[in-house]
């Protein structure tokens, strides 16, 4: 399509603001983006959608108008809804560089514009293809019943013979064509996923191409088609929430014209993806309500009251949760600009997912998980409408040691070398006076999985049993006695040279035994940081390396 018939269609609520000359231009695709550096997401012929979250001064109009040039985009258009008017910076940089500008009117989504585009550009380049582009359009203004992503590609395999799935970022299968063969297997879903990752981590463009066996598979990123409220400064933010479109062929020799028609089912399928995010803002706003009762120590018939609001959202036609577990999670990283990331929002995503059975199919089997977030911390309260009893007297619901064990891999292989996520689950409680309790053990036991090596770690309320639930039974001189042995030392030492050995401990445990964040707490440099806990572990004849001296320190702390 050419760029003078967006203006044609005043659903899309675009005005030029420059370029009129070169309104000839094809369009070939569209992207939104709020990028500071888009390039490698960028193939030649798009129109670019951007929410201008990458500007700061005006200075930064001219380089990103550059990058989209050297790119080969068709045009520009900026949102209102942000900053209002188009900066006239832009409106410069674009005339000066012959890159057509729109304005893109508040009231108007990016993800109208996109399914606009793709609907036009997907019909007129391949006609096979525009049977998937009308139904997908239907699906999506009727809802689920639509029947979501397999419908697109299920057509992509009557229509082009291809056998094509949609997964989540640990591999969870959320489509697949139902008329093409079996399911694709889950061990090839995870190996999948982990390829897909690690190629994003590492900036390489898609689409990935993976050699399984006699098979190659080809790995498409599907990305929100909206735009986000916050632009993403860094591949991080969003590596462990983008869903991929795997396709059972070698993209390495495809055609230009088929490669773009796999991108724009790409973004087709982001629109359910963003349908399925709106949806868990009515999850998330509950499982808010509830942690900031359980938080400020509200009273237990306040929290039952939010607990009944919530339990028939979660737990449709139950009524009721007899049951609830807390799971708490970090993801944390380092280097770069790892303290601007927002890991909260990361962990939060992540969290959902994770929740999920990894055998479950479809976008809407987190139906009944409510996840917040605060700080650096994702928190679920997650409803079981019936908690059995084990052999051995336990209660059953989820267990740590099984929580990650098919997303591992995956995970792995998208916190590369510098990320790291950790869990804690509690007990399952039956009230609303042991939320406050559930909480606690489910961050104690995150602590524990931090203190092990690994990248990805987790730890059950089982694994408290023998400190942190059994400290209030430990007689009085005990505790003393093994408090003063370890903690005195750093204790004198302060007195006397006001080197704040204590509470550069304290910090420590508290971040996990990461360098990076407890610095940044303390306000010391990193090798001011290594210095202290050197002279702590010189003192006490303890190494902080070791799981067991950090657990003895953090006992020793909380009994002091």
């Amino acid at each position: 399509m050419r760029l003078r018939a967006l203006l044609d269609t005043d659903a899309l609520g675009l005005r030029l603001l420059g370029g009129e000359d070169e309104l000839d231009r094809t369009v070939r695709g569209v992207m939104t983006t709020d990028l500071r550096d888009p390039s490698r997401y960028l193939s030649g012929g798009e129109l670019v959608l951007t929410g201008l979250a990458w500007r700061r001064d005006a200075e930064d109009s001219e380089a990103f108008v550059r990058i989209l040039v050297q790119a080969g985009v068709a045009a520009l258009a900026a949102g209102e809804a942000e900053l209002g008017a188009v900066p006239d910076d832009l409106v410069l940089a674009c005339a000066r560089n012959r890159l057509p500008l729109f304005a893109v009117h508040e009231s108007v989504a990016f993800a109208t514009i996109t399914e606009h585009v793709v609907r036009q550009v997907s019909g007129e380049r391949a006609g096979d293809l525009a049977a998937v582009v009308d139904r997908h359009r239907r699906m999506m203004t009727s809802g689920p019943a639509g029947g979501g992503p397999d419908v697109v590609l299920d057509l992509l395999g009557s229509d082009l013979d291809l056998r094509a799935w949609v997964l989540s970022p640990t591999g969870r299968l959320i489509a697949g064509s139902k008329t093409t063969g079996p399911a694709l297997p889950a061990d090839i879903c995870a190996k999948l996923a982990a390829e897909h990752l690690a190629a994003a981590r590492t900036g390489r463009r898609g689409p990935h191409r993976l050699p399984l066996g006699s098979t190659t598979y080809s790995l498409f990123p599907v990305r929100s088609s909206g735009r986000s409220p916050q632009a993403s400064r860094d591949v991080r933010e969003t590596v462990l929430s983008d869903w991929l479109l795997a396709v059972e062929a070698d993209a390495g020799d495809w055609p230009e014209e088929r490669l773009d028609l796999l991108q724009g089912v790409t973004q087709l399928i982001s629109v359910e993806r963003d349908r399925r995010d709106a949806a868990r803002t009515v999850r998330r706003r509950l499982a808010q309500e509830v942690l900031e009762l359980v938080q400020t120590g509200a009273a237990p018939a306040e929290i039952a009251a939010r607990l009944r609001v919530a339990a028939p959202v979660l737990l449709p036609g139950l009524g009721a949760a007899p049951h609830w577990q807390v799971v708490v999670a970090r993801v944390e990283w380092e280097g770069g600009n790892a303290g601007e990331i927002e890991s909260g929002a990361v962990a939060q995503s992540l969290l959902e997912e994770i929740l999920v059975d990894p055998l479950s199919a479809g976008p809407e089997h987190s139906d009944r998980i409510a996840v917040a977030h605060t700080g650096d911390e994702a928190i679920a309260l997650v409803p079981l409408p019936a908690v059995s009893t084990e052999h051995d007297g336990s209660e059953a619901g989820i267990l740590a040691d099984v929580l990650l064990e098919s997303v591992r891999d995956p995970l792995a292989a998208g916190l590369d070398d510098d990320g790291r996520v950790t869990l804690g689950v509690s007990a399952a409680v039956h009230s609303a006076e042991g939320l406050r309790g559930a909480l606690e053990e489910a961050r104690h036991a995150r602590r524990v999985a931090a203190a092990r090596p690994g990248r990805v770690c987790a730890a059950g309320h089982q694994e408290l049993a023998s400190h942190v639930l059994l400290l209030p039974f430990v007689p009085d001189d005990v505790r003393r006695a093994f408090t003063a042995r370890l903690l005195d030392p750093l204790r004198d030492y302060d007195r006397r040279h006001r080197a704040e050995l204590i509470p550069t401990l304290e910090a420590f445990l508290d971040c996990d035994g990461s360098w990076t964040r407890c610095a940044t707490r303390l306000h010391l440099h990193v090798n001011t940081l290594r210095y202290r806990v050197g002279r702590i572990e010189q003192l006490t004849s303890r190494d902080l390396s070791r799981l067991e001296d950090k657990l003895d320190f953090f006992l020793a702390l909380r009994m002091s």
